[in-house]
């Protein structure tokens, strides 16, 4: 396992720290605390963390404007003000169903956003994955348990999920002016070992950049699903990666507590702590997502 210079970026420990992005215009990430209805905002320049305390359980976002952010919860998609927090519903999801929240998400190079749903005890295939696409939601790939490791290639033509519960990485073929699939989803890799696949994100290479729940690392694949390197990450529920920093060369890692009893957390001495690391490679800016009026 490769060990690079990392820090920890944000010392208050998560529950389920998820969904992390990136700002590039502001030089600000965002992530959650899913269980406990939290968003972070962290201002990479000076160091400046803020938390704020969400009415919803919510798991991911997308910008939509220099004033406006999309984000993900458990009963829909809400637009979220900048400037004083203040959130508007804009389309449901599964709000019909108390038993499922949203989990994994991630904007398209054409604007479309991909949703994760998923049963909130992982109940077996009680998920799926979604796609708003110019203000409509389609349901894409229905039946999966934890839907995770949401990402696309450079161009559009490729995207990428995994379903933690099987340790099974798709790729799917689509088109690339709208994101939305051309083809069935195919099997590009079989995780086989310690931890499980979560979240994921796509390198200026086209490289697939996935925290591995439960092995306290980042694997690099390549889009043929060739492991190319391993990195140590100092929590051991590693959640998921974002590049982030003016040159995008930085690879903030979420991390969680969930499920660990107080003898896993004295063993995991970093728990839930979010972590900034040099990583010798390049991310993408993060495209905006596009609405029904965009």
């Amino acid at each position: 396992m490769e060990r690079v210079p990392t820090t920890i970026l944000c010392e208050e420990r998560c529950h389920l720290g998820e969904g992390p992005t990136y700002d590039h215009a502001t030089d600000t990430a965002w992530w959650f605390d899913i269980l406990e209805r939290r968003l972070f905002e962290a201002r990479l320049g000076s160091g400046e963390v803020r938390i704020h305390q969400l009415g919803v359980m919510a798991s991911a976002l997308a910008r939509i404007d220099a004033e406006r952010q999309l984000i993900a919860a458990d009963d829909g998609l809400y637009i979220r003000s900048i400037s004083d927090g203040a959130m508007v519903l804009y389309r449901p999801l599964e709000a019909d169903d108390p038993a499922t929240r949203s989990n994994d998400a991630r904007v398209h190079p054409s604007g479309t956003f991909w949703i994760g749903t998923m049963g909130r005890n992982a109940e077996q295939g009680a998920g799926a994955i979604y796609a708003l696409h110019r203000g409509e939601i389609s349901r894409l790939f229905p039946g999966v348990t934890i839907p995770n490791a949401i990402c696309f290639s450079p161009d559009g033509a490729l995207g990428f999920f995994a379903d933690t519960a099987t340790n099974v990485l798709y790729r799917v073929a689509l088109d690339g002016l709208t994101g939305l699939p051309c083809d069935a989803p195919e099997v590009l890799l079989q995780h086989r070992g310690a931890g499980g696949l979560d979240g994921a994100v796509v390198d200026a290479d086209g490289l697939i950049w996935n925290a591995r729940w439960g092995g306290g690392c980042v694997d690099v694949y390549s889009p043929e699903g060739e492991q190319l390197r391993c990195l140590r990450v100092p929590a051991r529920q590693a959640s998921c990666p974002a590049f982030v920093g003016p040159d995008l060369s930085r690879l903030l890692v979420t991390s969680a507590w969930q499920g660990m009893d107080e003898a896993a957390r004295m063993a995991d001495p970093e728990h839930g702590r979010t972590f900034v690391m040099q990583v010798a490679a390049h991310g993408r800016p993060e495209p905006d997502v596009k609405l029904a009026n965009s």
